[in-house]
């Protein structure tokens, strides 16, 4: 009868010396784990913001670009006092557009955590929530112009209930529209970070406060808002870099009657004014970063991610 060797018999291959020896160091190991998102990260991240600061310091003209090392760019960014407006004009949508989102985002969020009692309804109502997302955000921001326009539906409410004898004009067209467009493009990103606090917060805390003869507001101040804390800054941090990055919105419902750092930007790129444009991106990332340290040093978030 023919007998069947095994390759590697006898060799020393399965003895546990062998076995220690073919295995990757730990560290190594995880270098090598860490490898692909080190890369992804360096050449999507990381290496375009390091071009972006090194054409910072460009010169240029009206046709092309001129490498060096000029500190012509930021002396016009941080000089002009247009600029400055600019700057002024975009934290103050992101002051408005964050206070707002962040109250409805609560409410919503609290309203789905403690008064949804089955997981499939809390699923289908935040669903609903993500209809909106279904479009892009320029349909979404076109679909309020029929609304608050001159002959729109709110103006021609009011005229035929008597309320004004003549079209609202700052509806449209205006900071008001910029502000009601951008808190309905971002509150969901308000949402979802506190709903997904809330829920992770022991309901058996809530009720050992209501046995301890708490009201339902000493609850909400002193058991549900503290713990919610971190989703509220991770929402915080979602609503304000993105408000600070719009320019489409502030440009389709301010009619270009308004400004932001973004929409600057935009338009200092399609003057070919690269190394300008550039500057400008990073003096809005330097000041975006300050906000989300300054955040980060007074809420805690680890928890949460």
């Amino acid at each position: 009868m023919a007998t069947v060797r095994f390759i590697g018999a006898g060799t020393g291959a399965g003895t546990p010396k062998a076995r220690r020896s073919l295995r990757i160091p730990a560290r190594l190991a995880s270098y090598l784990q860490a490898t692909p998102l080190t890369l992804i990260l360096g050449c999507f991240l990381a290496l375009p913001l390091l071009m972006i600061v090194v054409v910072s310091f460009w010169d240029y003209d009206f046709a092309q670009m001129y490498p060096g090392f000029l500190l012509m760019n930021y002396q016009e960014t941080l000089s002009s006092w247009v600029t400055w407006q600019t700057y002024l004009n975009t934290l103050k949508y992101a002051a408005m557009v964050w206070a707002i989102t962040l109250f409805l985002g609560f409410w919503v969020a609290y309203f789905l955590a403690f008064h949804i009692r089955t997981t499939a309804m809390q699923m289908v109502l935040f669903l609903v929530c993500t209809v909106p997302f279904l479009t892009s955000n320029i349909i979404r921001m076109i679909s309020w112009i029929p609304v608050l326009g001159r002959n729109g539906l709110i103006n021609s409410g009011l005229i035929s209930a008597g309320i004004v004898s003549e079209p609202v004009e700052w509806l449209l067209y205006s900071d008001f529209a910029v502000v009601l467009a951008m808190v309905h493009l971002y509150t969901l990103f308000m949402v979802t970070p506190i709903f997904n606090t809330l829920m992770r917060i022991d309901k058996s805390l809530v009720e050992a406060a209501r046995d301890a003869g708490a009201s339902s507001w000493q609850v909400l101040t002193n058991v549900i808002l503290p713990l919610a804390k971190p989703g509220m800054a991770i929402g915080t941090i979602f609503v304000v870099t993105l408000v600070m990055a719009d320019f489409s919105t502030v440009q389709v419902m301010s009619g270009g009657q308004s400004a932001s750092v973004a929409l600057m930007m935009k338009n200092q790129m399609s003057l070919l004014q690269y190394p300008a444009a550039a500057a400008n991106a990073v003096v809005l990332l330097v000041l975006v970063l300050l906000m989300v340290a300054g955040i980060l040093r007074i809420v805690d978030i680890r928890k949460e991610l």
